[in-house]
């Protein structure tokens, strides 16, 4: 991979977020924590904050509702490419790596949401159907295009676990949410690294490169919005 820092073209540049790509295998894992059988019972993984107010409340679960529903879409993003590039000796298992690690993601999303008691959102199979459709579309375009696609999607991604970050220095102690924060700068480094994966395989020489991280990264914003409330 490579290590450097990323920087795009929006009004809140990724640049913001420094970040230095390295394997995802070598580094620590906080989220290895839901799968380790001694810590069922810890508060870290088997407790919700009871002292947050209405605000903080409401402001945790439109975050993990959105989070949820954004591994959701990534997975089918990425199964939609791979039905397209499955026979392709080069793509085929850079692809099948970044899916890898979404699956991963959404499995323990799905732990957290539990957790926490989030409802999921109602948007969960649109979710799934715009994920898949944007997949295929974007590999039936060309490769480059497949990776502006992750490079855009990744980029909103990064900037909204950045700004949950923040948001969740504010809220009271309890022992869950350190473990939270560090899933999160995990999982933020998981997507920026699928970005400059992106970028290291020529997403920018995609056709219409600028218009198409618009579009796409306007709908990813969008749907944030949205699952927040639904």
């Amino acid at each position: 991979m490579l290590v450097r820092a990323v920087t795009r073209n929006s009004s809140r540049p990724i640049s913001r977020v420094r970040y230095a790509s390295t394997s995802s295998y070598s580094r620590p894992q906080p989220s290895a924590a839901y799968f380790d059988p001694s810590k069922a019972t810890d508060p870290s993984v088997a407790q919700t904050p009871g002292n947050l107010s209405e605000a903080q409340r409401e402001e945790l679960q439109s975050a993990l509702r959105v989070d949820q529903a954004g591994e959701v879409a990534a997975n089918y993003i990425y199964k939609g490419q791979l039905a397209v590039f499955q026979r392709d000796p080069k793509y085929s298992p850079l692809i099948q790596e970044m899916w890898d690690q979404e699956k991963k993601h959404l499995n323990v999303m799905n732990k957290i949401q539990l957790q926490h008691r989030v409802r999921p959102t109602i948007l969960w199979e649109v979710a799934q159907v715009a994920g898949y459709g944007l997949g295929v579309v974007t590999a039936l375009m060309g490769k480059e295009a497949a990776m502006a696609c992750t490079e855009a999607v990744e980029t909103v991604i990064g900037e909204h676990y950045q700004d949950q970050l923040k948001a969740l220095e504010d809220f009271p102690h309890h022992p869950s949410l350190p473990l939270l924060r560090e899933v999160i700068k995990e999982f933020r480094d998981d997507e920026l690294e699928h970005l400059d994966t992106a970028v290291v395989h020529n997403s920018q020489r995609a056709p219409a490169h600028a218009l198409l991280s618009t579009v796409i990264g306007g709908g990813c914003k969008i749907a944030i919005k949205l699952c927040k409330r639904f």
